[in-house]
């Protein structure tokens, strides 16, 4: 956890600021748009990629959400094992035998709960495929 300063604003002012100032609104729309699309677009993959399409396509989304540390391809979060495979809607076992088979083709490296993605390109096109 870190510290953090935190505003609330109450919504009847939100909505007078959209009434009142269609940029903003527009604003909201695009932004909305884009984050619906985006769920889709995941919910889409999690339910019709095989397994191996969608811990890739997960591991690739923990890299863009939360990044990678000081060596650029270690990711920032360290997830336990069950995590990931919710994750990435599979079970468990099926989520550690996956990461093991990468990391024994040399597409990532685990050390405990530390992921370290090591060959960038194969796992996108993992993630690609499906």
């Amino acid at each position: 956890f870190e510290g953090c300063i935190a505003c609330l604003i109450p919504m009847t002012t939100i909505s007078t600021l959209i009434i009142q100032n269609s940029d903003l609104a527009l604003f909201f729309i695009k932004q909305l748009s884009k984050d619906l699309g985006i769920s889709d677009e995941r919910t889409v993959n999690l339910t019709q990629k095989h397994i191996r399409g969608r811990l890739a396509e997960s591991l690739l989304f923990l890299k863009d959400t939360y990044g990678v540390e000081e060596d650029e391809s270690t990711l920032s979060i360290y997830l336990s094992r069950e995590d990931l495979a919710n994750l990435s809607n599979m079970t468990t076992s099926n989520a550690i035998r996956t990461l093991s088979n990468f990391a024994s083709e040399k597409i990532i490296a685990i050390d405990g709960r530390k992921i370290k993605l090591i060959n960038l390109d194969k796992l996108m096109k993992i993630s690609k495929i499906g």
